[in-house]
């Protein structure tokens, strides 16, 4: 699970940071320095129109990501278990009896060793072959005895090659591979779909002792086969729990709350529109800060938008999950006194929406 708890974490430690000299908006030339009073850990970055363009993110192509190798198409091979039917034209003596049993019953069974046993020529090899190759192989041994004999084998039993479907699947289940392929799509439609909760762009399938990552939501939207693989024995599918993912608002806005982020891209500007926008009677329009983790420490990034054509560049930088966006109040707070005022109203916000 992401770790959702930087928010409250991250300003603790920026809180026991010293910034009495700091300045109020940071200003360019001022960068190093404030980096430098404030900790190794914590990144500042004014946006302007000079660096706003790399803090453009499509989280439609994050998310657009297919690790598994191609399967090379899907071709039944015979397995341990599995129950051939093999009949031999004119030759009813060498044929199942009809109307008794169904050919699953009384079929031929793969045994352990990968054979089965056929009259006059004794064992023959099934396990790993085609039933066309099992047919062709049966049909040279079977001429000693029968000119040209015209034989047809069929799988009537699949019984050896499986997958797996788990996680939020309205009905978790193992399927027997047959004949026909078998998509990841339609893995998932034969365990009753996805569930409410489910994150098909997240979906992984074990394979040979590796994981690898399908976005199944690209091939449901966009119809990219790449997206809905093949499967083949041995897959076990998972679809995980869908993570609630948004940024939260703070400060000096309209309506301070969590916005919910989709797989669409959410800009700085459209988060503050969504809520209002900024309080024109106490917001300072200098002051409207991103703090972000970045793995290895805090990033705040700064935009000034005392000028309306600042919301232009706000449109520019994606919101990313877990973002905190804050509007201060007043040019003469300093960092510590602003960071002080988010840690209550960050606890707040944890404690009550257990999903965080």
């Amino acid at each position: 699970m992401r770790f959702r708890g930087f928010a409250f974490v991250s300003f603790c430690v920026l809180m026991a940071c010293d910034v009495t000299k700091s300045e109020f908006p940071v200003k360019n030339r001022a960068v190093q320095q404030e980096t430098q009073e404030l900790s190794k850990d914590v990144t500042v970055v004014v946006l302007d129109a000079s660096n706003i363009d790399q803090y453009t993110v499509d989280r439609e192509s994050l998310g657009a990501k297919s690790t598994l190798p191609p399967s090379g198409g899907w071709d039944y091979r015979v397995g341990v278990g599995d129950t051939l039917d093999v009949i031999v034209w004119d030759h009813q003596e060498l044929n199942l009896p009809a109307g008794q049993r169904t050919a699953a019953e009384s079929g031929l069974r793969v045994q352990s060793d990968g054979t089965f046993f056929y009259p006059f020529v004794g064992q023959v090899d099934a396990k790993g072959l085609t039933p066309e190759v099992i047919r062709e192989n049966l049909t040279l041994k079977l001429s000693t005895y029968i000119p040209n004999p015209q034989i047809q084998v069929r799988v009537v039993g699949y019984n050896s090659q499986f997958i797996s479907v788990t996680g939020q699947v309205k009905a978790p289940n193992r399927r027997a591979l047959a004949a026909q392929p078998v998509t990841l799509l339609e893995s998932i439609d034969a365990s009753g779909g996805l569930t409410e909760t489910a994150d098909p762009s997240e979906v992984t399938v074990r394979r040979g002792g590796k994981i690898y990552h399908v976005n199944l939501q690209a091939f449901l939207e966009n119809g990219d086969s790449a997206f809905n693989p093949v499967l083949t024995h041995g897959d076990v599918v998972n679809v995980p729990r869908l993570e609630r993912e948004q940024a939260y608002l703070l400060g000096q806005i309209v309506s301070p709350s969590t916005i919910k982020l989709t797989r669409t891209n959410e800009s700085l500007t459209s988060a503050l529109t969504a809520v209002g926008g900024l309080r024109e009677d106490q917001a300072d329009a200098r002051g409207v800060f991103v703090f972000r983790s970045n793995g290895d420490g805090i990033v705040v990034y700064q935009l000034d938008v005392s000028n309306p054509a600042a919301f232009l560049l706000g449109t520019k930088f994606s919101i990313l999950p877990d973002d905190v966006i804050y509007v201060t109040t007043a040019p003469l707070y300093r960092w510590n006194r602003l960071i002080s005022s988010l840690v209550p109203t960050l606890s707040v916000v944890r404690t009550s929406d257990p999903a965080i």
